[in-house]
């Protein structure tokens, strides 16, 4: 399934992920996301659940997606997203930055690109110093 394919849902998800993001307060460190799906480098504040905020990232994402893209498709089934995310727990900088890394390198190894610096879509513009990215990254404070 590819559930972005245009600039447009890419930029949907992207609103999604600031409005969660300024909601929830999260640090966001690094992320890609693909035409099938989405990798993430962030650390919430203590007192949030990873669980709520992907669960409302992912509601409000997949409403809008169906409400303004699909309303004119008859029998559109309604599911966006896998129901399970994977996390993984990142306690030193090290295991960070091998993170971020595996998100930048996420499209070459799906050969969309040739280089991670081709796809607009992941932190890695921010990190090689461009400043027109799409998302602007956290500061890492380990």
């Amino acid at each position: 399934m590819r559930n972005f394919y245009e600039a447009e849902i890419f930029e949907l998800f992207i609103n999604h992920l600031e409005y969660v993001r300024k909601k929830y307060q999260f640090k966001l460190f690094g992320y890609v996301i693909m035409t099938n799906h989405v990798h993430l480098v962030l650390h919430p504040k203590s007192d949030t659940k990873l669980g709520l905020l992907i669960r409302e990232l992912k509601s409000k994402m997949a409403r809008e997606y169906f409400s303004e893209y699909c309303k004119n498709i008859p029998d559109v089934k309604h599911v966006y997203w896998q129901k399970r995310c994977y996390d993984h727990n990142c306690r030193t900088l090290e295991t960070v930055l091998e993170k971020i890394n595996y998100c930048h390198n996420n499209p070459v190894r799906a050969g969309l690109v040739g280089d991670p610096g081709d796809w607009k879509w992941s932190s890695y513009g921010w990190y090689q110093g461009d400043i027109d990215v799409p998302i602007i990254m956290d500061k890492i404070e380990i």
